[in-house]
């Protein structure tokens, strides 16, 4: 399968895709072919084929298990200090990128690159990477230099998104955006320079993994990053902001590249550097799509529930400049149902997999579906 392709691998609910019938809620296989997306949108759119402290501080990953998923998790002897594991990976990943990136000539271009790569953040992308790669019975240090590659073009993301031009944004992860302190000119070029930086860093530093596994991994992020991934859902999602008659599949299909292209890429690259085998990353893929989806569900519901401060980003936003999301289209009860299905996909998609080596994916993806920020 595609990395990004048009064939989505991820279960939706009837009732939200057929909303006038009164049947009870059913799960199934949504397929986005292409013939489909070619007749998805109406005539007159766009037309698209589709930080730091002791182990004792508790950080903000405590939703991981919900508690009857610990008990169960307990029975079977199958448990995970998840914060402490978050703890030790973020820090891992922030020392690794801090060392990646050293401030050198010219000054300025690194300032600012560095001021968005090492602004903090949950490092989830670097950390399913890197868990995705020990799954399959690869190490860290393998892993690392494509968890900071990810991380490069999540920031890049980020400082891009951040712009006038595009979600016109002043603060990110609780700090003045990029282009607030450096200026458009200068965070429009960090950017680019991360994107750069980061496959420069794969080729450079992965070592003891073959040349194939290493093409492969560039070619998933490249395709991840592009126009196929980060940047036409960008589009997509710029094209319809203010359009009242956005469905179901448009707004996976928007964040299906925007927002899951990344996630799904970060476990997928993990688990190639670790040996996967094809029928390992076929489910592996599978499940990354589900937590990606995920992750853009949360995050519209948290844009509603939840203030600027618990966020560390302007909350509301997308209420402010009409955007369609999934508790605008579903209400915030189906939207809170349809998160709650992925994540059970999500999961069930690694029973095929050591419980005890998935634990760290099985936690990411509670984490995902019930954190706060």
């Amino acid at each position: 399968m595609s990395s990004f392709g048009i064939s989505a691998c991820f279960q939706t609910s009837s009732s939200f895709n057929h909303v006038a019938k009164s049947t009870p809620t059913t799960m199934l296989m949504v397929r986005l072919s292409k013939e489909r997306l070619m007749h998805v949108f109406s005539s007159g759119r766009p037309r698209y084929v589709f930080s730091s402290g002791p182990r004792s501080r508790k950080l903000s990953v405590s939703a991981a298990l919900t508690t009857e998923e610990k008990i169960e998790k307990t029975r079977k002897g199958l448990t995970l200090d998840f914060d402490f594991y978050m703890y030790e990976k973020a820090k891992s990943v922030n020392k690794a990128l801090d060392k990646a990136l050293a401030l050198d000539e010219p000054l300025k271009i690194h300032e600012s690159m560095r001021y968005s790569l090492l602004a903090g953040g949950k490092r989830i992308r670097p950390v399913l990477c890197i868990a995705a790669c020990e799954l399959v019975g690869g190490d860290e240090s393998t892993a690392m230099p494509s968890a900071c590659a990810v991380e490069m073009i999540h920031t890049m993301s980020l400082i891009h998104d951040d712009l006038p031009c595009m979600d016109n944004d002043d603060l990110r992860r609780g700090k003045p955006t990029n282009h607030k302190v450096y200026g458009e000119d200068v965070a429009v070029l960090a950017g680019i320079g991360l994107q750069a930086f980061a496959f420069e860093h794969i080729a450079k530093a992965t070592t003891g993994v073959s040349m194939e596994r290493i093409v492969s991994v560039v070619s998933e992020l490249a395709k991840a990053s592009g126009s196929k991934g980060i940047v036409g859902g960008q589009v997509v999602d710029i094209d319809f902001t203010g359009v009242s008659d956005v469905g179901v599949e448009q707004l996976e299909y928007i964040h299906i590249l925007k927002t899951a292209s990344l996630l799904e890429s970060s476990v997928v690259i993990g688990a190639t550097l670790g040996g996967a085998t094809i029928e390992e990353l076929e489910k592996l893929r599978k499940f990354a799509r589900c937590i990606g989806l995920l992750f853009q569900v949360v995050d519209d519901i948290l844009d509603v529930t939840r203030g600027t401060e618990e966020l560390g980003k302007t909350a509301g936003k997308d209420l402010v400049v009409d955007k369609t999301t999934y508790p605008k289209l579903m209400g915030l009860e189906k939207a809170k149902q349809f998160a709650e299905e992925l994540k059970n996909e999500a999961i069930e998609l690694l029973s095929c997999f050591d419980q005890e080596k998935a634990m760290p994916l099985i936690s990411l993806s509670n984490y995902i579906a019930h954190r706060q920020n």
